[in-house]
């Protein structure tokens, strides 16, 4: 054996990939851990969705190899989607590629568009698939920090060599943070890239959660000539484990990410489009029952919060609540006191960057009854 590739020099194993296998030996081992780390939704779909699903795995056919850009019937869909929650219009055959989840997004288009020795500018903090990524390609990351509101801090890009660098990734409702972005910083986004040349990729899957105004970054005038937009319905529609989400852009960029893509997998399961297409099209009051639920839920996880002397702010969107930790405590000192003293998992802000070492997140993922169980065990006994 001749060794492995020198990207392994890089490519480390994702955290909760790790951490999790840490925290099932804890409640294989008869412990009652209750996890607030990971943003994987606990509420069921829409049971339109499940029937969709279900009618579907009986009939003839279902079980075959689908087309590498989707059914019709989902593309049409999203299209429609997009057009009514964020008021864009996409040609649903030749602007959108549905995605075995948007994660995949991440490494088709880096494929796409990146060559070994490119940079790519990443959030900090931010979410790590950005990093590893473009790591894994053998490209620089480029960390810039984030202000009070949420932008860019405008004068550190402008001071740096943008000429190797060509993706630039955004995110809003930001993850970790939950910054919530505006139509104002989008414009301000979409005239950087334009006069540096950048292609500006916009990762959207929060987009409704907590979220009262949601936006797409192709709403701003000129924005198909320089971005693309990542989406998911994980987080909207509870169906993180189906694995659906998409990208939508201009044509021609839209092509080169299914010439990769299609080299990959042999699409999706049938079942799942149909079930995807249903919950595309679900209402007004899906998004308000959702929210309602995450609402209750954040209330009391900033009760758990305030018990162990957080920071954090309450104007801000997303699945998760992002706390700074007192100054007599390092972040991950916290994490492990609570992971083994009162047997409840959050997340050490650092796997999100530098500017996260002095910061949790907190997700919102977990029944109400648990969370009143998990500040009912810091109450027992302060940390």
């Amino acid at each position: 054996m001749k060794g492995f590739s020198n990207r392994m020099k890089t490519a480390q194993e994702y955290y909760f990939s790790a951490k999790l296998r840490e925290v099932n030996e804890l409640i294989a081992d008869g412990k009652p851990v209750i996890n607030l780390g990971i943003g994987s939704p606990d509420l069921s779909p829409d049971p339109s969705v499940i029937q969709a699903l279900q009618n579907t795995v009986s009939q003839s056919q279902t079980h075959g190899y689908q087309s590498y850009q989707g059914i019709p019937e989902m593309r049409i869909a999203m299209s429609d989607y997009y057009r009514s929650q964020f008021q864009v219009e996409l040609n649903p055959f030749e602007e959108i590629l549905p995605l075995m989840g948007s994660k995949e997004g991440i490494l088709h288009i880096s494929l796409a568009f990146l060559n070994p020795g490119d940079a790519v500018l990443i959030p900090d903090p931010g979410y790590p698939t950005y990093t590893s990524v473009t790591q894994l390609l053998e490209c620089e990351a480029i960390y810039y920090p984030l202000l009070e509101d949420g932008a860019p801090d405008w004068d550190y890009l402008k001071n740096l060599d943008l000429s190797r660098i060509k993706l630039f990734w955004v995110n809003y409702p930001h993850m970790p943070t939950g910054y919530r972005g505006s139509k104002e910083l989008f414009e301000k986004l979409v005239d950087f890239a334009k006069r540096n040349e950048l292609i500006l990729v916009y990762d959207n899957p929060y987009s409704h959660i907590l979220n009262p105004e949601p936006l797409s970054i192709l709403s701003i005038d000129g924005a198909q000539e320089v971005a693309l937009e990542l989406n998911s319905l994980s987080k909207t529609f509870n169906i993180p484990g189906w694995r659906v989400g998409l990208v939508c852009g201009k044509k021609d960029w839209i092509q080169a990410i299914l010439r990769v893509k299609s080299n990959m997998d042999s699409g999706m399961f049938l079942g799942i489009q149909k079930g995807a297409t249903a919950a595309l099209k679900l209402g007004k009051t899906w998004y308000e029952d959702l929210n309602q639920h995450y609402n209750n839920r954040r209330k009391l996880v900033w009760e758990l919060a305030d018990l162990l002397g957080l920071s954090y702010k309450k104007d801000r969107s997303g699945l998760f609540v992002w706390g700074k930790v007192p100054s007599n405590i390092q972040a991950e000192e916290l994490v492990d006191q609570l992971l083994y003293e009162k047997y409840i998992f959050i997340t050490p802000g650092k796997i999100f960057g530098n500017a996260g070492k002095d910061y949790v997140r907190i997700s919102l993922c977990m029944p109400e009854y648990k969370i009143l169980e998990a500040i009912k065990r810091i109450k027992a006994q302060n940390l």
